[in-house]
């Protein structure tokens, strides 16, 4: 199994829900099987039954366990080893990781104030391949209500600006540490344009991919992280280019120097195989 999972789009599916996991793998990149808000807070041993019970395609399975001030924590983390999931995802982190995810990936969240505080010790232990985020965990514990502009409000349906600061912070932690940082979700599935529009951002800023809570966004996310032709076109030219050139060069009237470079082998590696 590789250090990072299988993206662009990463689907929630809840454990209480044994039914949805076959139709997820079939739907998503990467499927999240979730143990914490997703699931409620019915028969936890229930639900880990169901996850026994479900035909997991392991190098595609990431568990999201409780937070580990919950008294399920230990329980989730042992499921995971049990089954094999090499990948879990731990929420309500705060100042550290708790112990006992020693030979795990460990995708921590960041949605708490003190996450976010924390967040460079957090991204750089050594369980830790990758940073999640949530936004509204975070605005809750802000003291705030609505994690995006509502409609009485300019802007409606954008992030508010300190949820954005901490979106970036993920994004850049993540790089600085060698990591990889996957986008939060876009909680209204029916909003395709939102979805989509998030999600292109998200690609192009450089996220590995978009969480999805409903099988409709994967489309959407698929989209946005494939490039489109006129993309490709530009890349296959300035990699071309840059086999003829050793220093800069340009194509169309743009000067193209290495880090350009970079960003159209990029492009290229994200056309479908």
């Amino acid at each position: 199994m590789t250090s990072q999972p299988v993206g662009p789009a990463l689907l929630f599916t809840p454990a209480h829900r044994p039914e949805l996991l076959a139709k997820a793998f079939d739907r998503a990149d990467t499927v999240i099987v979730d143990l914490e808000d997703g699931a409620g807070t019915g028969d936890r041993d229930a639900m880990h039954d169901n996850i026994r019970g479900a035909e997991l395609d392991l190098a595609r399975t990431i568990l999201r366990t409780t937070g580990p001030d919950m008294e399920g924590f230990d329980g989730d983390v042992s499921l995971a080893r049990e089954l094999g999931i090499g990948t879990v995802m731990v929420p309500k982190v705060r100042e550290q990781l708790p112990a006992g995810l020693e030979g795990l990936r460990v995708i921590a969240m960041i949605e708490t104030p003190q996450a976010l505080v924390n967040i460079r010790e957090i991204v750089n232990h050594e369980a830790v391949t990758g940073l999640f985020w949530g936004a509204e965990d975070l605005i809750t514990l802000l003291g705030g209500t609505h994690s995006r502009r509502q409609a009485d409000e300019s802007g409606v349906g954008a992030y508010r600006d300190v949820i954005r600061h901490a979106r970036a912070q993920v994004l850049i932690h993540a790089a600085a540490a060698g990591k990889f940082a996957v986008d939060a979700i876009h909680a209204d599935f029916r909003d395709t344009e939102g979805q989509l529009a998030e999600a292109l951002d998200a690609a192009r800023s450089g996220f590995l991919g978009t969480a999805c809570i409903h099988p409709a966004q994967v489309t959407s996310v698929r989209q946005a992280f494939r490039p489109e032709a006129g993309q490709v076109e530009w890349a296959q030219q300035v990699v071309a280019g840059a086999r003829q050139h050793s220093g800069a060069f340009q194509v169309d009237g743009v000067m193209i120097d290495a880090p350009l470079v970079s960003q159209a082998e990029r492009i290229l590696s994200r056309q479908p195989r």
